[in-house]
């Protein structure tokens, strides 16, 4: 798919103040469930408080970093741990913690109940968005040591005395750094399951050693698919999914691959024999953009940006009646989200695997199994 190797720093959207700031003041709070974003939820003056550097079950000093005396909800960091949960431990990072670098969420947690407090965001997403009780296990990926040393890309921000830095959480204020332990000692790998893949520079390509293996692997279980049958493959980079599916359906079926970024799309063609590679818009491209003969397809592949495939592209999905969806999702409510709009169209979820692809950090994969009821 087409999200960018490199993200620009983003700048917090701007609230509407609401009375006189609270940030720098303290309070001691019980620390609820984890949330969506890297944070836990505590309360504290009958508000909700979105704190960082804290574990479900601690009774912790926080410190408020964003809010005012009207806002509904504040932003906190925990400074001071009175009552520890039994999953806390020490950062492996010395970068790591309260104003300091914003790169990592889960320092402070051991890797196994990291993955715990993923799949319960995952869950609680699929709960409130789509209605849906699931059984989630995030499961390791080969390629890291202990959580540590997988991101085979990584962007330093240069700063004037030559040294390097990294940002803070929701800023653009910069911690000088010597190294970060998520860096892996070697650049990214382009060969899968033999099968070498042309990636532009600056082009995507998934972070962890393991992804592509990992990923290749659930969707391929997922979908089954059969000779001669024909797949769409939807926000398909250069090809990963694509490739591995025209393999399946064989000289008798077809795969087109629909890409927005052009040079991404024209590699895709170059990585997979025989597809048809379309560049554009997704969800253009399925309205006008396809050959009448794409208006069925057995097998559809979504892997969107972190926004999700949204309504417009579920429905020209769903449109063309195939037995199995495979969305792959790097955001658990956008995909919540859009399992809801596939049940409006008679598409159950049928399984669901979470994979740790980014650990230390609250992001989680996960590949959903959508067939029609």
């Amino acid at each position: 798919m087409s999200r960018p190797a490199r993200r620009p720093s983003r700048r917090p959207r701007a609230r509407t103040t609401r009375g006189a700031s609270v940030a720098g003041r303290r309070f001691e709070a019980e620390v609820g469930p984890v949330a969506h974003g890297g944070h836990c939820v505590a309360r504290v003056e009958d508000r909700v408080v979105f704190v960082r550097h804290a574990l479900p079950g601690e009774r912790v000093v926080l410190e408020i970093t964003e809010g005012t005396e009207g806002d509904t909800f504040w932003r906190a960091d925990a400074v001071e741990v009175l009552t520890a949960s039994p999953d806390r431990v020490p950062a492996p990072c010395p970068y790591a913690g309260p104003g300091l670098c914003g790169g990592c969420d889960f320092q402070h947690v051991a890797v196994p109940a990291q993955r715990s407090l993923k799949a319960a965001v995952v869950r609680e997403q699929l709960r409130r968005l789509a209605r849906l009780d699931v059984d989630v296990t995030v499961e390791a990926v080969p390629g890291d040591e202990d959580g540590l040393h997988w991101r085979t890309r990584q962007r330093y921000v240069p700063l004037p005395d030559g040294g390097r830095g990294m940002r803070k959480h929701r800023s653009h204020d910069v911690v000088p750094v010597d190294e970060c332990l998520l860096e892996a000692p070697g650049g990214p790998s382009y060969v899968v399951r033999g099968r070498t893949f042309e990636v532009a520079d600056g082009g995507f390509w998934q972070v962890h050693p393991g992804a592509p293996e990992a990923l290749v692997g659930a969707v391929l279980e997922a979908l089954d698919p059969r000779p001669g049958e024909s797949a769409l493959d939807l926000y398909a980079g250069v090809g990963l999914f694509s490739r591995f599916l025209a393999e399946a359906v064989g000289p008798t079926g077809r795969v087109a691959a629909v890409e927005g970024d052009q040079a991404a799309s024209a590699l895709s063609e170059r990585n997979c024999p025989g597809i048809t590679a379309v560049p554009g818009d997704v969800a253009s491209v399925l309205a006008t953009g396809l050959p009448a003969a794409w208006g069925h397809a057995d097998l559809v592949v979504l892997d969107p940006p972190r926004v999700g495939a949204k309504r417009a592209v579920v429905e020209q999905v769903v449109a063309r009646g195939p037995r199995a969806v495979a969305y792959v999702a790097c955001d658990p409510s956008a995909l919540a989200r859009d399992v809801a709009i596939f049940a409006e169209h008679g598409y159950r979820l049928g399984s669901l695997r979470a994979f740790d692809l980014f650990p230390m950090t609250h992001h989680v994969e996960c590949v959903a199994l959508l067939t029609r009821e």
